[in-house]
């Protein structure tokens, strides 16, 4: 079995590397840009779109322009890639898979990458790596990087630089591990098993609101792009950056133990981005309880639900599980005792009780063993390639997956 892996270090680049990876993300966000505005023009005019292969004609043009001529001091693989990048997004948007593509802005995703890995070399002894036109270059060597490395990405986040090494290396096909759990996302409990188990919410950015506002604050009152303004900015980003980490971080934790505890793992296909949609309305036809589902929109955001299912996704793939996503209708609304379905089993937030054979438990575990069961159901589908009614997401977290259609 084939495993591509990424190892992310922080790097310690000194004045003159620092610098320079500076300019080589600006080399990078100006070829983007530029081939990007070609694109558009090209497309106003009612000229076909230029593919990968002509825009890296045009980038020789640029690179030995005299208007351009700095393009030549960056790497020129980074700047290939990041005409790559282009085509990638150009192709999502065609498969409606991403919006059209959009402008870089500076000090946004400050990044360029390096394909070829003989231009790479990688010292863990000495916890150096080096990189074309910027040479040795020393890291925070906190595990072994482990398989043969593919390409290396440079970014910069919060004024800090990190190295992410992409690897590729044979493992033993891994043999699943005990049975199966339904899981229930939820505000209050952040996941609950079907087995009665639950995780207690971080809420990372509810910890740190109060502090972020004050920052935002007195980054509003400096005068914008001054001294001041831009030491406010940098406080206000470390505050990001340590939300984002703190909630990473716990997801990472509670993933890993689940995945590597369970076979199967079952839980809601949850449409994130309709759930937090606002309720503002129109002038014409104002909403109500604005304010309410303005802090529950907070709320479904702080949690991270999508990135938690993308890392039970890869992470039950390399134990050798399966990941289920099951629609998440009626979940919290039926008996798993008789199969009653109704709005008035569900008491409170927390008490299900069904009106039809009085059977009771938390809300949250009634909802874990609903999607447990219809993920034994979808599952069989897939394994006997039986017909079932239409339902979302139902897909094995291997890349051979069967999906059960209609």
């Amino acid at each position: 079995m084939q495993r591509l892996q990424a190892f992310k270090f922080a790097l310690m680049p000194d004045g003159q590397q620092e610098r320079q990876m500076r300019r080589f993300a600006g080399s990078c966000r100006f070829v983007f840009n530029k081939a990007l505005a070609l694109q558009k023009e090209r497309c106003e005019q009612g000229e076909k779109k230029l593919g990968y292969a002509g825009l890296c004609k045009l980038l020789t043009e640029w690179r030995n322009s005299t208007e351009t001529a700095w393009l030549a001091d960056a790497p020129a693989h980074p700047l290939q890639q990041t005409l790559k990048d282009l085509e990638r997004a150009y192709t999502n948007f065609f498969a409606k898979r991403a919006d059209f593509p959009r402008f870089k802005k500076k000090g946004q995703s400050d990044s360029f990458r390096y394909p070829d890995p003989k231009q790479i070399k990688l010292d863990q002894a000495n916890s150096r790596l080096f990189l074309p036109k910027l040479g040795w270059l020393r890291y925070r060597n906190s595990r072994e990087v482990l398989g043969t490395a593919k390409n290396i990405t440079v970014s910069q986040s919060c004024g800090k630089w990190f190295v992410s090494i992409q690897t590729e290396r044979e493992v033993e096909q891994p043999l699943p591990q005990d049975g199966a759990v339904g899981i229930d996302m939820g505000i209050t409990r952040f996941a609950t098993l079907s087995d009665g188990t639950f995780y207690a919410p971080l809420n990372s950015f509810k910890r740190h609101e109060a502090h972020l506002r004050r920052a935002q604050q007195a980054m509003s009152r400096k005068t914008k792009f001054s001294n001041n303004w831009k030491k406010a900015k940098a406080r206000v980003q470390k505050i990001h950056s340590r939300i984002g980490n703190a909630r990473r971080d716990y997801l990472h934790k509670t993933t890993t133990t689940i995945s590597q505890n369970h076979a199967m793992v079952c839980i809601e296909d949850l449409q994130v981005r309709n759930m937090s949609k606002s309720a503002a309305g129109s002038t014409e036809k104002p909403e109500k309880n604005v304010r309410a589902k303005s802090g529950l929109n907070k709320s479904i955001l702080d949690q991270g639900w999508f990135e938690f299912r993308r890392q039970l996704d890869y992470k039950l793939a390399w134990n050798g599980g399966w990941l289920v996503a099951v629609p998440p209708r009626n979940t919290s609304r039926t008996c798993p005792c008789c199969g009653h379905v109704s709005a008035g089993n569900r008491q409170t937030q927390a008490r299900f009780a069904c009106v039809e054979c009085g059977f009771e438990d938390n809300a949250d575990v009634v909802g874990a063993i609903n999607i447990l069961r219809a993920g034994h159901a979808q599952f069989a589908c897939e394994v006997s390639g039986a017909v079932m009614p239409p339902a979302a997401g139902t897909r094995r977290s291997d890349s051979g997956a069967a999906q059960c259609r209609a």
